[in-house]
């Protein structure tokens, strides 16, 4: 054996010698390609050294191209597809469907791109009236609630003296009742104690005394978050003993999709456009009785002030509700995210808790609700606050303690929103430094609101072919639309309903951004949008305006 420098040298494993066991020589691939480098020593000896490294280095390449080809010859596994496909993932999340933020609001979010490449259109902007996301169309926020969360964001702006002394009371008093001091700190799950302490103490003060238990208080994250969780607790069964839930026709798209997600029985009953989107205790007792064939019913679900109708119920409307869900055994779940949006002469908003409560023992005893409110509508607007809570009243312990439970899962809701929601139900009081300007600003804000609501209502009316219920509460209208017979043909070759292809052109023509009714649901061979009146005065009455023209225009094109 060859020294180098005193050092033996040891003969390399058996393995790397291409032997087998027994010493048998391997026949391997590597080994036609194998070249010693004691043969390079030779041929130093012998020739140029810069031969050498030529050919050394062209043995390497050799060498690890072949090695690629061999692991990849070695590669037993046979190249797959993704684990989760569109085929085998949860079906019912393919059944969702949310039409406030669908394919025209995805098409409305390309226009706006290619206008800022510079891309020819016959508007400069689109107008999204499709949501009623209150502050991107311009209402302005109030001002006591930013500066105490300005306060609670960062404390030490408690020293400033900028700030009243009111706000930094209501944000020492918050960050007080949060870990560390902290509004960035996780909450009891139910909600931060003393917040849920002025949401009971706000809503008897609403209902007029009428007793409130902090521990009957949930807050959320968003009234969606809460009427998820209810509905997530009422859904159980199979087949024809599957939970049916009872939802108003035209609907609010939040519920259609989350019964789809839990696979409960969508059960549908209509408003009365006649009579201004009035609800009818006999319409649900027809609607009712026919799910009774294919489901268990146990939920009924009331918005009030409507979404995306605008009607606001009257009392005795919501006596007959009472009444009804009492004697057929039913849920009541009440959407009233909209009380403070009531515009109309001679309506008021009237909490089905209030009204439960005072149509005595019999109902308010055994009567099973839950209520929702938010700080995102009325004069707040503060959706990306996501704040909210939810009531129940009569729920069974052990089921309460199942939704605290639940609830416990997600940790808490939004700290900042639970703050806000704490400000919305304990505002400035009489005598307090921001009293003054917080009235103000809540008048205008609704009664901004009021006058659009008004203006939208009879400038729809004035087209031919567009007839618009009165805007009684909340913040939309939902005009019906007459579209000419070729349109409808031409909408169904495209495979389109007739209303989402009149407003697709309608997007594609002028900008406006609506959402079609029959992503709310409407009676067979009607059809509808929704719009919202938030945008500000001027550009309302340019797009109302637009509107006028394009309907008109289209009727022509089409007759």
């Amino acid at each position: 054996m060859k020294t180098v420098k005193g050092y033996k040298k040891s003969p390399p494993p058996r393995s790397e010698r291409g032997e087998g066991r027994g010493g048998r020589e391997r026949s391997t691939p590597a080994k036609r390609h194998t070249v010693s480098l004691r043969h390079f020593a030779a041929a130093g000896r012998l020739g140029n050294p810069k031969d050498v490294c030529k050919h050394f280095w062209t043995l390497c390449s050799a060498s690890s191209t072949l090695l690629r080809r061999k692991m990849a010859g070695n590669d037993v596994s046979p190249r797959r597809g993704k684990v989760l496909t569109v085929d085998n993932m949860n079906a019912n999340v393919k059944k969702v469907e949310y039409a406030v933020r669908g394919p025209i609001v995805q098409r409305a979010v390309q226009i706006e791109k290619e206008l800022k490449e510079g891309v020819k259109k016959p508007f400069n902007e689109v107008i999204k009236a499709n949501i009623g996301d209150a502050h991107a169309m311009g209402q302005q926020p109030i001002t006591f609630f930013r500066q105490v969360l300005a306060l609670c964001s960062y404390p030490e702006l408690l020293d400033d003296n900028k700030f009243p002394e009111d706000a930094k009371n209501r944000a020492r008093r918050i960050l007080k009742a949060c870990g560390g001091s902290s509004i960035g700190a996780y909450s009891a799950s139910q909600g931060i104690d003393c917040v849920r302490q002025d949401v009971a103490g706000y809503i008897e003060r609403r209902d007029g005394g009428i007793t409130c238990d902090p521990d009957n208080i949930f807050l959320t994250t968003g009234a969606s978050d809460g009427i998820v969780t209810i509905l997530k607790l009422l859904t159980a069964g199979e087949g024809r003993t599957r939970t049916g839930v009872m939802i108003s026709i035209p609907q609010y798209p939040l519920y259609s999709a989350a019964l789809a997600e839990l696979g409960a029985v969508q059960i549908s009953y209509y408003l009365n456009e006649e009579k201004c989107w009035s609800l009818d205790i006999d319409e649900l007792q027809r609607s009712l009785e026919a799910a009774r064939e294919h489901c268990n019913p146990r939920v009924l679900c009331i918005i009030n002030p409507g979404n995306p109708t605008g009607q606001v119920q009257s009392r005795q409307c919501i006596e007959d509700v009472i009444r009804f869900a009492a004697k057929e055994h039913l849920f009541l779940m009440a959407d009233e995210v909209y009380q403070d949006n009531v515009y109309a002469e001679g309506c008021a908003f009237h909490s089905f808790k209030k009204v439960l409560f005072e149509m005595g023992p019999k109902f308010s005893s055994t009567v099973e609700l839950a209520s929702f409110h938010s700080t995102s509508k009325c004069y707040m607007g503060e959706c990306g606050f996501r704040g909210g809570y939810l009531e129940v009243i009569n729920m069974d312990p052990e089921v309460k303690a199942q939704l605290n439970k639940l609830v416990s899962v997600r940790l808490c809701p939004p700290v900042p929103g639970q703050a806000l929601m704490a400000l919305v139900t304990n505002p400035p009081q009489p005598g307090e430094p921001s009293y003054a300007q917080f009235i103000a600003e809540r008048t205008a804000t609704l009664n901004n609101l009021a006058q659009k609501a008004k203006m939208t209502e009879e400038i729809l009316n004035t087209v031919p072919g567009i007839r618009c219920n009165p805007v009684q509460g909340a913040m939309y209208s939902f005009p019906r639309i007459t579209l000419p017979e070729r349109a409808i043909k031409e909408a169904k070759a495209k495979g389109q309903v007739p209303d989402m292809f009149y407003c697709m052109k309608l997007l594609e023509e002028t900008g406006i951004c609506l959402v079609p009714g029959s992503g709310f649901g409407q009676k067979e061979g009607t059809f509808h949008f929704r719009m919202t009146i938030l945008p500000p005065t001027d550009k309302l009455q340019i797009m109302l305006s637009k509107l006028k023209e394009f309907h008109q225009r289209f009727t022509q094109q089409y007759s």
